[in-house]
């Protein structure tokens, strides 16, 4: 009886065990790597799978999904033989498990150092200034060697990425330098940037300052010239209107020649002693107007202009010439006319010569000539 229950306990141990090695379960995105004596078998997808007891062993177990690897810092030599230190990233996914396994014994150590040797073909390539400025076109290449390489071990690389790029601590300093050069240029080109377009924006303040004092200059210049203009219009209506009632007044008055060479004769100093005054001409009516004035004086004395009638002899009965006291009254007046007149025309000369020797020497005191006053004995020519 105690054989017969050790056996059976035996019998139901080995059920068990063979229910274990039989059943495995497997997680989401990974994948388990089946081996029947030593020989691959099948790959298990997640979830329950079943094996054969003491035959199939699961050898790896992959996982299926992106996976990040960091690399320590890598010392690199630039083109121009400057040591920089490149620190980088890999992002790979598993996409064939099964030459995963057996295509590469470590596939993580076989991406980190074909990383290296990648960079180092890379990096030699470029100087310094190229590395530091073509993050984009070193992460493009090393990805795409990367991903070339790993193809055949079931892996591919999806993104490659250069934390760091740390040059010489002498570079360094120069770099520092260089960028406070480069700033202070920057600042010193914005300020004088800043100043072109505070003097633009003055000289164009000032321009339509000018502009505008000038178009104010304009309109008040035609404003004035068109007031000067009217009063000159004005003006001139008004001297016109002035010699029209003279003219009217005058021809009103009906003056004979006598009056008319008078007051002439008196007007000759006046004119003559303007300063405009270059050349003082004597009209040559100026005859015919003296004749005129002594015909007007003999009638003013007295005397007739022409003798009417036919002289007769006169008749002395007694043999006796009468005295003629009375005949020396009128060739008295006549020669006090002509007195008159020629004082006229001698001040009208003194006054023209007076002008031409103003304007051929240096200015000085003269003596305006009156004009000719008749003489007290003379009477005012009659008005007709």
């Amino acid at each position: 009886m105690t054989g017969f229950l050790v056996v059976l306990a035996l019998v139901a141990l080995l059920v068990i065990v063979t229910l274990i090695k039989s059943v495995r379960v497997v997680q989401q995105q990974t994948v388990g790597i089946v081996e029947r004596f030593g020989k691959f078998k099948t790959g298990l997808q997640p979830g329950l799978n079943l094996l054969t007891p003491f035959v199939d062993k699961v050898r790896y177990t992959i996982d299926m999904r992106e996976q990040v690897v960091a690399f320590p810092p890598q010392g690199v030599i630039t083109e121009d033989n400057l040591m920089v230190s490149i620190d980088s990233v890999i992002y790979f996914q598993v996409n064939d498990p099964v030459r995963a396994t057996y295509e590469i014994s470590n596939y993580i150590q076989a991406i980190e150092q074909l990383t290296m040797t990648t960079l180092r073909n890379i990096i030699g390539g470029m100087d310094l200034e190229q590395t530091l400025t073509s993050r984009e076109e070193i992460n493009e290449k090393l990805r795409y060697v990367l991903d070339e390489a790993t193809g055949k071990w079931g892996i591919r690389v999806n993104r490659v990425e250069l934390r760091s790029i740390d040059p010489p601590p002498s570079i360094q300093d120069s770099m520092e330098k260089q960028m406070r050069a480069d700033r202070d240029k920057r600042a010193a080109i914005l300020t004088a940037e800043g100043m072109r377009q505070s003097a633009v924006l003055s000289a164009e303040g000032q321009k339509q300052s000018a502009i505008l004092t000038a178009q104010g200059d304009k309109e008040s210049r035609i404003l004035r010239a068109q007031a000067e203009r009217e009063a000159r219009i004005l003006k001139a209506q008004g001297e016109a209107q002035a010699i029209t009632t003279v003219f009217n007044a005058i021809h009103a008055g009906k003056p004979d020649q006598g009056l008319l060479a008078y007051q002439y004769l008196q007007m000759l100093p006046s004119i003559a002693q303007g300063d405009a005054n270059k050349l003082w001409i004597v009209p040559s009516e100026i005859g015919d107007a003296l004749k005129g004035l002594g015909s007007a004086v003999g009638q003013v004395a007295g005397i007739p202009a022409k003798a009417e009638g036919t002289w007769q002899a006169p008749d002395f009965g007694n043999g006796q010439v009468p005295e003629v006291e009375s005949a020396a009254a009128p060739d008295a007046a006549v020669a006090e006319a002509d007195n008159a007149v020629a004082e006229a025309i001698a001040a009208a000369q003194n006054a023209a010569v007076s002008t031409r020797s103003q304007q051929q020497t240096p200015p000085a005191v003269t003596q305006t000539p009156e004009p000719p006053v008749a003489p007290p004995s003379a009477e005012p020519p009659l008005e007709r």
